[in-house]
């Protein structure tokens, strides 16, 4: 009873029991994690732009609507190859000696997940865009709005980037728009979330409570919807009436590469992308990045060559396939 009624011992034993739980507990198997969970092995380091990038991304409390984790259900397989890993997070460290980091992995998806946003959508033009106004290239974006991010100028210094945001969006203002550092830098964080391919020989993990669709014979089938496929690949800046962003990126309504005879130079454009007009932003190359199949950019190409008043012939599978083999037979090494 001596020892109960001494605060001194109670207190300093019930003090060093919680030391050492919190060592055996905490401590020791953080440690451990840290010694056998390692990032992959091709994992890319963040540039100090990206890194400043992803403070910004914290001040502004982005991961209360964005989520950094595909899950390995079925509905998760867009926003990734496969299911996240734990060394995916492996080369998470402390923002500094006071402050842990947030993994970022998020709870909730008011917006769309970025764990492959920088594959998904790489263009600096497109972003920039959308982080000035998101309504400007997604018409039913809640995002808010980040112009404190941007500034206008009469005169453009070395180093300047104009953002080339269509007229109606500028609320009036004279001037070219150019981005602030922290804009560039939250920018350049979006596009270095790519998620890393396994090493070679490792099993990819398997996306469960896969949906199938049934014909009436009862064998599995899957119909490809090219209206769906440009919404989720081309539409952020096409647009679904097809006619683009003026100053921004360019209309596919009356194009003549569209509603062309040269499907090979169609079909390079969305698997490599495009850079050959000074007046529009670089497109990214879609195809590649989304791992898009014969079928899927065929059912793109037969989307836009009849809508929006296009009235092109249609293309077919075999003819996009022999494109995609020559187009990739003749790219760069």
């Amino acid at each position: 009873m001596e020892f109960f009624n001494n605060h001194i011992k109670l207190f300093r034993t019930a003090f060093f029991f919680f030391a050492g739980l919190t060592l055996l507990v905490a401590i020791l198997p953080a440690l451990n994690n840290q010694q056998i969970n390692k990032p992959l092995p091709n994992a890319a380091v963040m540039s100090e732009d990206a890194t400043r990038g992803k403070q910004v991304f914290i001040a502004n409390g982005c991961v209360a609507c964005h989520t950094q984790q595909v899950r390995n259900v079925d509905m998760d397989k867009t926003w990734g190859s496969r299911p996240s890993v734990a060394a995916d997070y492996a080369a998470i460290t402390r923002t500094d000696t006071w402050r842990n980091t947030a993994t970022l992995m998020g709870t909730e998806r008011t917006g769309p997940d970025l764990t492959d946003v920088g594959n998904r959508q790489p263009s600096i033009d497109w972003n920039l865009v959308h982080l000035f106004n998101p309504r400007a290239v997604v018409k039913e974006s809640i995002m808010p709005a980040y112009p404190w991010m941007f500034r206008f100028t009469k005169e453009l210094a070395k180093g300047d980037v104009v953002v080339n945001v269509p007229k109606e969006w500028l609320g009036g203002k004279e001037g070219k728009l150019v981005a602030k550092p922290e804009a560039l830098q939250l920018v350049a964080y979006l596009q270095s979330l790519k998620q890393t391919p396994l090493p070679d020989g490792s099993p990819t993990p398997e996306f469960l409570y896969k949906r199938k669709q049934e014909t009436a014979n009862g064998t599995a089938a899957k119909t490809l919807d090219g209206a769906a496929i440009y919404t989720a690949n081309c539409q952020s800046c096409h647009q679904a009436n097809g006619e683009g962003l003026p100053g921004a990126f360019p209309p596919l309504k009356g194009s003549p590469v569209v509603t062309g005879d040269n499907l090979e130079l169609y079909v390079n454009i969305i698997l490599n992308g495009y850079d050959a007009r000074a007046e529009y932003g670089v497109m990214p190359a879609v195809g590649t990045n989304a791992n898009l199949t014969a079928a899927e950019i065929t059912a793109i190409i037969n989307h836009e060559r009849s809508s929006w008043g296009n009235s092109a012939k249609e293309v077919s599978e075999a003819d996009v396939k022999k494109l995609m083999d020559l187009v990739k037979l003749k790219a760069p090494k």
